[in-house]
């Protein structure tokens, strides 16, 4: 394994072709792309960055989602693990239009979660150029990750995530 890795869920959809985006632009950089079902939990101790990708689950309580939330899963099972000296990078998509009260809400689930386990978020995202009325993934003018709409905005998409790979390579000193 890697020591660093890109973990996205769902797959065959939009989160992971922008997932495909980030780790061609992070080339050179050593990170291992993967589904989050496939990743061996195990593994976390040994990765020292991690780029996680997900998509709004439109469950107003994560843990209501329905049963493949493997995320849900990934920090059940590292739930006593310390991600202390870890660095971790995010991107959420979601649908600005029509959940504009919701958007990238699942942006804040993973910074509570990765807070709760001491681990360094990078990668915060201006809210300038999107249009929604709140989130639970974003605070102070910023999301906390990069934010993508596939479905009113993907024309954005490519010109966003190249700009926040160069972000994340600084912040990570890669």
């Amino acid at each position: 394994m890697k020591k660093n890795v890109i973990l996205y869920w769902a797959p065959g959809g939009n989160v992971e072709k922008n997932a495909k985006r980030i780790h061609e632009l992070l080339a050179g950089h050593d990170f291992e792309l993967m589904d989050l079902a496939s990743f061996d939990t195990n593994e976390v101790e040994n990765i020292q960055r991690f780029i996680f990708g997900i998509a709004t689950i439109g469950a107003e309580i994560w843990h209501d989602a329905t049963g493949d939330n493997y995320w849900n899963d990934f920090f059940v099972k590292n739930e006593n693990v310390s991600f202390e000296g870890k660095q971790f990078a995010f991107f959420g998509l979601g649908d600005q239009v029509l959940y504009p009260d919701h958007f990238v809400d699942a942006l804040g689930y993973l910074k509570e979660e990765v807070e709760k386990r001491n681990g360094t978020i990078v990668g915060q995202w201006p809210v300038d150029g999107y249009t929604f009325t709140d989130s639970e993934g974003a605070a102070d003018g910023k999301f906390f990750g990069l934010a993508l709409d596939e479905d009113k905005q993907d024309h954005l998409t490519p010109e966003r995530i190249q700009k926040w790979v160069a972000q994340i390579k600084k912040e990570m000193q890669l």
